[in-house]
C-alpha cells in the first residue's frame, strides 16, 4: 500500500509518501512563501527524488482540518485534484490528531495547540492506550486559558506541541506552576504529512476513505469573512 500525504493546515507545508507503512521521503517548509507556491513543487521534487509514479499511489491522504483556512484550501483542493486526476481514494486525517501522533507511546497527556488568532486555539486531548492514540476530548476552539484549565483535570504531566506554542508560551508557564508539562523539540513540534501518511494507515484499516467528491475540510469554526458578514447582516 502506498500513500501520499500532506499537510497545509498551518504555517508548515508537509509531503511525504509511505509505503507498506515505510517512509520513503518527506519534504518540509515553514518559511514566509504561500502553500500555493510551495506545496506542488514539493510533490513534484519529492516524486522526482524517489522515482515516483503517482499513478502508483493507492491512496491520497491529507489533513483534513481544523486549522488555517487558505492552508486547508489548498491542501484539499490539492488532495482533490490529484485524487480525482488518478482516480484514488482521499483519506481525511484530522489535523490535531496527525498533530498528536507526532508524540508516540508516551504516558504523558498529549496536547497540540494551534494558533486560532484572538486569544484562541484550536485543540484537543490524547493519550496513548496500549499501541494506540486515542482522543479523549472534543475539537475545541477555546481561550487558551480555558484550555489549560481543562488539561489540568487529567492531573498528570503533559506534552505541549504546535504553532501556538511559541505564541502562548508565557502563558502556559504562568498557568502550569503546578502541573508538570514539557515543550516538544523542533524535529516534532509542528505538522508533518509523515505523521498523516502513519495515521492514514490506521484509518483505511478502519474503512474511513472518501471519494475525491465526498471530502471537504473540517474548519471547526467559521472563517472571519462569514463572521463579518453575519456581523453585518444583524444591524
Amino acid at each position: 500500500m502506498k500513500i501520499l500525504a500532506i499537510d497545509s493546515s498551518g504555517n508548515v507545508a508537509s509531503v511525504a509518501v509511505l509505503e507498506d507503512e515505510k517512509l520513503l521521503g518527506e519534504m518540509s517548509t515553514n518559511y514566509k512563501k504561500t502553500h500555493s507556491q510551495t506545496l506542488l513543487p514539493m510533490i513534484h521534487q519529492l516524486c522526482q527524488m524517489i522515482d515516483l509514479d503517482l499513478n502508483s499511489l493507492d491512496y491520497i491522504a491529507t489533513a483534513s482540518g481544523p486549522g488555517s483556512f487558505t492552508g486547508l484550501r489548498i491542501g484539499a483542493s490539492t488532495a482533490k485534484g490529484l485524487a480525482f486526476a488518478l482516480n484514488k481514494p482521499v483519506v481525511a486525517v484530522p489535523t490535531l490528531d496527525g498533530l498528536a501522533y507526532n508524540i508516540v507511546y508516551s504516558d504523558h497527556l498529549i496536547c497540540p495547540i494551534m494558533d486560532a488568532r484572538r486569544n484562541q486555539v484550536y485543540t484537543a486531548y490524547y493519550l496513548w492506550e496500549e499501541d494506540s492514540l486515542k482522543r479523549q476530548s472534543e475539537y475545541m476552539a477555546i481561550d487558551i486559558e480555558n484550555c489549560l484549565e481543562k488539561v489540568k483535570v487529567y492531573n498528570r504531566p503533559v506534552i505541549f506541541l504546535g504553532d501556538a506554542v511559541p505564541v502562548y508560551k508565557e502563558t502556559i508557564k504562568e498557568k502550569m506552576e503546578d502541573v508538570k508539562y514539557f515543550f516538544a523539540p523542533p524535529s516534532c513540534n509542528m505538522q508533518r504529512a509523515a505523521s498523516v501518511g502513519s495515521l492514514a494507515f490506521v484509518y483505511v484499516r478502519e474503512g474511513k476513505i472518501q471519494s475525491a467528491m465526498e471530502f471537504v475540510p473540517f474548519y471547526l469554526r467559521k472563517s472571519q469573512a462569514e463572521r463579518e458578514y453575519e456581523e453585518k447582516n444583524k444591524e
